[in-house]
């Protein structure tokens, strides 16, 4: 596979990190107020739990995450977002899943529809894709950080159904209520990680070739630049090979 399946692993592998700090902020923002609907103690509430986690690694100051856990549990006014999810069909017959969060849902739908049309793709009916992705607890680890028989050790027993060995990277998978002990047990081990989330993965995986794989890149592009968007999931799988390749494309020809 490459590791490439995951849009946060391509990302960092084509140097696209999103260092939008601003951008970051705003995702983050409207995860703690949704999250926190459910009661502003993240003692008891996982979600929120976590989205705290990601306010603090993204350096998020303490008062902008009072704030929104404030507009959350309704001790402060603020815009009210709408949670749910899109589908549609991306290049090569791939499936793609998008999480958004909107104060205007027919807005962004049809906002959505319109970047999967520019972009070789189409929208799909609710329910079309869904069923080909699982939600599971997603961490990843640098194969050079870490020992392979204590990432696997450590994380079995914590409760990961598996670790999947890529070219570059250690893949941890979990039930979403066990992701915070593993991520807890790989922290505790000084285990640093590059990615922990709960995510979409899908069952299987679209191998794409050069000109598919190009397309895809600038459909997902697109829809992880939508403000509404917080999350964007696909199946697909670029070999490091054809990533190569489109890197190359995109760099054009070598000045002499």
């Amino acid at each position: 596979m490459g590791g490439h399946s995951h849009w946060a692993t391509i990302k960092r592998h084509k140097g696209a990190q999103d260092a939008k700090r601003g951008k970051i902020f705003t995702r983050i923002i409207r995860e703690l107020t949704i999250a926190s609907r459910s009661g502003g103690d993240p003692d008891g509430n996982p979600r929120l739990r976590l989205a705290i986690a990601k306010a603090k690694e993204a350096n998020m100051p303490g008062d902008t995450m009072k704030k929104a856990i404030q507009r959350g549990t309704g001790e402060l006014p603020g815009v009210v977002y709408e949670e749910f999810s899109l589908e549609g069909y991306g290049p090569g017959g791939t499936a793609v899943l998008l999480e958004i969060t909107s104060d205007n849902r027919n807005r962004t739908v049809a906002e959505i529809r319109n970047l999967f049309t520019k972009n070789h793709g189409n929208m799909a009916e609710a329910g079309a894709v869904a069923w080909q992705f699982h939600k599971k607890g997603l961490i990843t680890i640098e194969k050079a950080k870490a020992d392979e028989d204590k990432v696997f050790t450590l994380a079995l027993e914590a409760g990961a159904e598996d670790v999947k060995v890529t070219d570059k990277m250690y893949e941890v998978i979990s039930g979403t209520h066990e992701f915070e002990a593993v991520k807890k047990a790989l922290a505790d081990a000084k285990i640093e990680t590059t990615l922990a989330e709960i995510t979409f993965i899908p069952q299987n995986t679209i191998a794409l070739e050069e000109k598919s794989a190009e397309q895809m890149l600038k459909l997902m592009e697109a829809m992880d630049e939508h403000d509404d968007v917080q999350k964007v999931h696909a199946n697909f799988d670029i070999s490091e090979e054809v990533m190569e390749k489109v890197a190359a494309a995109a760099a054009g020809p070598t000045a002499k």
